[in-house]
């Protein structure tokens, strides 16, 4: 029986990624945004976050889907250790998994500076006291593009900053949103850069039991 998943994304730009990421699956996706999230966190108004992701999970919960996927790391802290009666997928463990099997010094790029707070401490709790190398870079000056639209200059800003870093470090994005930009450095540089979305495929069709669509 073809799986049915809803996802909750804090930016449409999310959609795409996720639909192309899991275009080989016999799968059914629901898609839910929610951008006023992360104004409310800019704002600080934390608590009334946190009381609408958890109204927004219930509400999903029962629409008839099968599991909910989580693509902000902002949503998934906000959250806690709420819990419904299907498995919620969180995107960003699949990513700490990838982080802490790299054994390298590590750089994480972000480009909404609200999100490393409760990314860094989310992978604190998930490294269970292993010692990581990791230094953290924000690209400045670029996560209101997106949020206002203008995705083209947002790709082309994060594409421009990865690619002049030094390759002395591991690198890794922390943001779906930075998919694309850090693909287009790999294919042109071959160095690997480690995103959310290279490790959810594979941990996510396993978990559920996902099934590829059938060749014709």
């Amino acid at each position: 029986m073809k799986k049915k998943i809803a996802c909750l994304h804090a930016h449409y730009s999310n959609i795409d990624y996720i639909e192309t990421a899991f275009s080989e699956y016999d799968l059914e996706l629901s898609h839910y945004v929610d951008p006023g999230l992360i104004i409310r966190l800019k704002n600080e108004q934390v608590s009334e976050a946190k009381r609408q992701v958890k109204h927004q999970i219930d509400w999903i919960a029962q629409s008839g889907v099968d599991a909910i996927l989580i693509t902000c790391t902002n949503y998934i802290a906000l959250l806690n250790n709420h819990e419904v009666n299907i498995p919620i997928i969180k995107i960003d463990e699949p990513y700490f998994e990838a982080l802490c099997k790299n054994p390298e010094t590590q750089t994480i790029l972000f480009t909404n500076p609200d999100t490393v707070k409760g990314t860094l401490s989310r992978l604190e709790q998930y490294a269970n006291q292993k010692p990581l190398d990791i230094e953290v870079k924000i690209i400045e000056n670029t996560f209101d593009l997106i949020m206002s639209g203008k995705t083209e200059e947002y790709q082309n800003a994060v594409y421009q900053y990865i690619k002049q870093l030094s390759s002395n470090r591991s690198l890794s994005v922390a943001q779906l949103s930075m998919v694309a930009a850090a693909q287009q450095v790999e294919r042109e540089t071959s160095k690997t850069i480690i995103n959310p979305l290279k490790s959810l495929v594979s941990s996510m069709a396993n978990q559920l039991n996902l099934q590829k669509i059938a060749e014709p």
